[in-house]
């Protein structure tokens, strides 16, 4: 599982420049377009939210929990409607901004989490949370079924039976390239194109200790013995869209933005590891990845159906 370490390396690092860019509650999971790109970033982050609300039937007095809350977005809009929402994020930066925008966010490894810590829910999410449950090195070691067969039962304890769970995750897709392929740490990223192999290493630089499930069926299967399918859809268009209006959004001007961008100019001239973490975002290889269908993205709503 990715540690606050490698969390860290992802999201607090930038924390001031995300919020920003996306707002100071912006939400940094795929968007639902549902294919209508005429909708603005915000529009979309709030169809889905109104998705997880009517799937999961959440409603005003429910107890809900976002497991990888990120900044908050969903906790916000569930308190707005009513909602005792419960966040958990192991990103300092991210829990730091929440808490101190007044939201009931907790600084933890989701991991730890039990029927003890807060109480039991009417429902759980998990927006992108499940992308970090298993490392390279746990699944080379042939632990990543175990590892999501434990994660749906820790989920499971902290609902009643007939309670919803909404989960949100990349996911290897069709294209998925052979492990033994990857150049791990090899790649030259001055390059101008990439093989898959290469973009697949480029992306576990950019999100280290993570290793996905293999398509749908890596989150569905080991759900079964306590969760039944209630609904499930790709939003692999969805999230290249989502990918492109980030990007627009980061660079769009802001006198403290930039004023941040130009702190970092002493790193980037004197700091090798820094000019190389600089690159891989401007490859944009976890777009590149999408496109090309090495990695799929699904939004599935379970309902448990036994401890």
């Amino acid at each position: 599982m990715a540690i606050q370490k490698d969390l860290d390396a992802h999201y607090t690092r930038m924390d001031k420049i995300f919020r920003l860019s996306l707002g100071e509650k912006g939400a940094y999971s795929g968007a639902r377009f549902d294919g209508d790109f005429t909708m603005t970033i915000e529009e979309a982050q709030l169809k889905k939210h109104q998705f997880i609300e009517k799937g999961c039937n959440i409603k005003k007095g429910s107890k809900v929990l976002d497991i990888g809350c990120g900044w908050g977005a969903f906790v916000d809009y569930l308190t707005k409607r009513g909602v005792d929402a419960y966040g958990v994020v192991l990103a300092k930066g991210q829990a730091n901004a929440c808490i101190n925008n007044g939201l009931k966010v907790t600084h933890m490894d989701s991991k730890d989490i039990t029927p003890e810590t807060f109480g039991k829910f009417d429902a759980v999410a998990a927006m992108g949370s499940p992308e970090h449950l298993c490392s390279v090195e746990e699944y080379k070691a042939g632990k990543q079924v175990e590892i999501y067969k434990k994660y749906f039962k820790q989920v499971s304890d902290l609902l009643p039976i007939g309670g919803r769970f909404y989960c949100q995750t990349m996911v290897f897709g069709p294209k998925m390239v052979k492990f033994e392929d990857i150049p791990f740490d090899k790649t030259d990223l001055r390059k101008k194109t990439f093989t898959d192999e290469e973009l697949m290493d480029i992306v576990c630089r950019v999100f280290p200790g993570s290793w996905l499930p293999y398509g749908k069926e890596g989150m569905i299967d080991p759900a079964s013995e306590h969760f039944k399918l209630i609904s499930v859809d790709s939003g692999r268009l969805d999230y290249i869209e989502t990918i492109n209006r980030w990007s627009a959004a980061f660079v769009k001007f802001n006198f403290r933005k930039y004023l941040l961008f130009a702190s970092f100019i002493p790193d980037y001239l004197f700091k090798k590891s820094f000019r190389e973490w600089m690159r891989r975002f401007k490859i944009e290889s976890n777009k590149q990845v999408f496109e090309r269908e090495v990695f799929e993205h699904y939004r599935i709503v379970f309902e448990k159906i036994k401890d």
